[in-house]
């Protein structure tokens, strides 16, 4: 009866995380429990040689996952969702919406996947002496300037697809600042843009004679606990096709799905750390002090509340991994067997447990697109083995888990190995964790740390949203979003920790030697696999 008069008072909080694959919702109450879950999947499309979603597409998700949470509120608890405390957007970092004076989009959406922007970030990473990802936003800007775009010159609105959303839910132009952070690069003291970097940058674009300025066509910048805006009447309407909720509920700064899967581990203090493994995989290590120099291999972002955050992100993660199941589940079908694929994924995954620990000397590529960490531009799926490799299926499947973390752990080795940065804990979320036991151990060999992983995990971005959300409005004053979050929320929260195996540590080096050395074979089958 609680949960059921919390939303009948609107005593909740909502976050909606667009994410590549699925667009999740979860309404929780202010201790964070989880009420409620709407889902709609979805995938990017591949057009022109952009990773793209169409805007009706991103509209029809969105709808679609609010309509599926309405729908399970309505037959869990008998209630029609009209109010709610507070809402939250997340969605995939970095990319380019463009949008003119009249609000309508004037370019393709590029995904954080595109890796065309080599040129433009190249050429920011040595003007701001700070490494400029090829997926952030600004280069994808500065990229479409040099590639002599005519959308540039209309340019009034340049956002991630978070604020995006936000918009329309709101009407404000605002961004959370760990978004923001994969915009542009951000200064923590002033939570606000590098204002030096801001100025190299409008000076840098001045032969262009643009009729704008980046800080006007860029959202400003919010940190956790700031009020966004609250949602408009056509912003209810867009998100509620039954025409229920109430305008008027207040937003929190949208945020990316890094920041939100920091807030769901409980990673936002210094010395905390987190993995996100899935479509993408990342590491996020907060930091107490920016790294000695620069790396090209890692991105300096922040946390929501604008702590130093240096992160390791692989564009590709198991997307792969997750053909190859799918493939086997067809074999099985194929023999009169129906599994169902919890199972599948299950038995697969508990196999590759058997396996060589450095895999037998089998390799595997899950390049569906361009990797930055190994600074390879497109993507070529491979498998790879000698005549004297150990072929079986144990080894297979631990391949493939293991080069899902390949790329992210050459980012984490520079942080652990040369950075000597010190790390508490580091917890582990995403699909690559689902199956117990095995991701945790396969990570705590790339790492060779502990790795805990929650009884939360599974809610991922979406619940970290939403727990941003309540914060907005259930904060007590002054109180500290890492404050909220340890004594809050996550006190009670149970969770498994997995200690590195030896064995496991030293056959990932042996795998990670292997990795390293057969990446020209990957920038070879990008010429010869031009098809």
């Amino acid at each position: 009866m609680d949960k059921k008069q919390n939303i009948i008072d609107g005593k909740t909080a909502l976050g909606i995380e667009l994410g590549s694959t699925r667009i999740k919702g979860v309404l929780v109450d202010y201790a964070g429990n989880v009420l409620a879950v709407g889902i709609y999947d979805w995938e990017n499309s591949f057009i022109d040689n952009i990773w793209t979603y169409s805007l009706e597409e991103i509209h029809k998700g969105v709808r679609g996952c609010y309509s599926s949470l309405r729908k399970a509120v309505e037959k869990e608890y008998g209630v029609t969702l009209k109010q709610i405390g507070s809402i939250g957007v997340s969605a995939m970092m970095h990319g380019y919406m463009a949008l003119d004076k009249d609000g309508k989009q004037i370019a393709p959406f590029q995904t954080w996947r595109n890796t065309n922007t080599q040129e433009a970030a190249d050429a920011l990473t040595e003007l701001f002496q700070f490494n400029i990802p090829l997926r952030w936003t600004v280069a994808h800007l500065y990229q479409r300037m040099l590639d002599g775009e005519q959308h540039v010159k209309d340019l009034d609105y340049v956002s991630t697809l978070s604020g995006y959303i936000h918009l329309i839910l709101t009407g404000e132009r605002v961004i959370g600042i760990g978004d923001a952070a994969g915009m542009f690069p951000i200064d923590s003291h002033i939570h606000s843009y590098d204002q030096d970097m801001l100025q190299k940058f409008n000076t840098l674009i001045t032969p262009y004679q643009e009729p704008w300025k980046l800080e006007d066509i860029f959202p400003r910048v919010l940190v956790a606990g700031e009020e966004a805006g609250s949602l408009t009447e056509e912003g209810a309407a867009f998100l509620d096709e039954s025409g229920n909720l109430q305008a008027g509920i207040r937003l929190c700064p949208p945020e990316g799905d890094a920041g939100t899967g920091m807030v769901a581990t409980n990673s936002v203090a210094p010395g905390t750390g987190n993995v996100s493994a899935g479509t993408s995989t990342f590491a996020m290590i907060v930091l107490d002090k920016q790294l000695s120099k620069l790396y090209r291999e890692i991105d300096m972002v922040t946390t929501p509340s604008g702590f130093p955050c240096a992160m390791s992100h692989a564009n590709n993660g198991t997307s792969d991994l997750n053909a190859w199941v799918n493939l086997f589940g067809e074999f099985a079908k194929l023999m009169g067997m129906e599994v169902n694929q919890g199972e599948l994924f299950w038995k697969l995954y508990a196999k590759a447990l058997e396996g060589d620990a450095d895999c037998g000397g089998l390799l595997a590529y899950g390049y569906y697109s361009g990797e930055n960490i190994t600074m390879i531009n497109e993507g070529r799926l491979a498998f790879l083995r000698t005549p004297d490799s150990k072929f079986n299926l144990a080894n297979f499947m631990r391949s493939h888990l293991f080069t899902s973390l390949g790329a992210v752990k050459m980012g984490l080795d520079i942080l652990m190995k040369d950075e000597k940065v010190q790390v508490k804990r580091i917890t582990g979320h995403g699909g690559f964790f689902k199956t117990k036991v095995v991701g945790q151990r396969f990570l705590a060999a790339a790492v060779n740390a502990p790795v805990t992983v929650m009884s939360t995990a599974s809610e991922g971005g979406a619940w970290g949203i939403a727990l941003l959300a309540a914060y907005l409005v259930d904060k007590k004053p002054d109180e500290k979003l890492e404050d909220y979050l340890e004594n809050r929320i996550f006190k009670k929260v149970l969770g498994d920790t997995v200690q590195p195996d030896e064995k496991d540590v030293t056959g990932f080096e042996t795998f990670m030697k292997r990795y390293k050395a057969g990446l020209s074979i990957e920038k070879c089958a990008i010429q010869v696999m031009d098809w």
